[in-house]
């Protein structure tokens, strides 16, 4: 190696470490969001059309249709998730208490649906059927209904009104408190 390379390789070298250091130090000090609003074309616009099919709590069950548009009347809660997903896990005991929650509202409180485009259909009911959560799930095999909300990255958690339309999209994790406070302070503002 040529004298000046070899006098200027340990400051190459201390200059990329300083660069790494300072990364790791930034990403070590940043929280992970929960309940965090994003901002989306559709808010205040109806809802992407879906339609798909249910999966089933046990195998070998008969598929049921699903159509959101048929969901107008009633608040809405969609939760993209993939059950590999580790936020996905993290925040699952918080809409186990979510899903309680607004049952006990009874028809005020909103329905809430899981929409899963990973993992096979058994993988899926084992998980569920191990971590709890009987809400329906929704299969997006295609990723189609992904795609039509934009979903850049699970878990994402998107509110419609009982009009049809968009009033939400939360990012990252989300909390039972955090959603209930939202879906409250909705309901009031429609009022």
């Amino acid at each position: 190696m040529p004298e000046g390379r070899r006098r200027i390789a340990p400051f190459i070298a201390l200059a990329v470490a300083l660069a790494v250091g300072a990364l790791l130090i930034v990403l070590a000090g940043s929280s992970s969001a929960r309940d965090e609003s994003a901002d989306t074309f559709l808010l205040d616009k109806p809802a992407p059309p879906v339609v798909s099919t249910l999966l089933s709590a046990e195998a070998g069950a008969a598929d049921l249709a699903f159509d959101l548009s048929r969901r107008k009347g009633s608040w809405v809660v969609l939760n993209f998730f993939d059950p590999d997903c580790v936020p996905c896990i993290a925040e699952h005991d918080e809409l186990v208490a979510l899903d309680r929650q607004q049952r006990q509202l009874g028809d005020a409180g909103a329905e809430l649906y899981t929409i899963i485009n990973k993992g096979s259909d058994a993988e899926v009911r084992q998980w569920f059927a191990e971590k709890g959560g009987d809400w329906p799930k929704v299969r997006d095999p295609g990723g189609s209904i992904s795609v039509a909300f934009g979903v850049a990255q699970v878990p994402e958690t998107w509110v419609i009104d009982p009009n049809g339309i968009v009033r939400a999209r939360l990012i990252g994790e989300v909390t039972a408190e955090g959603m209930g406070g939202l879906l409250q302070q909705l309901r009031e503002t429609m009022s």
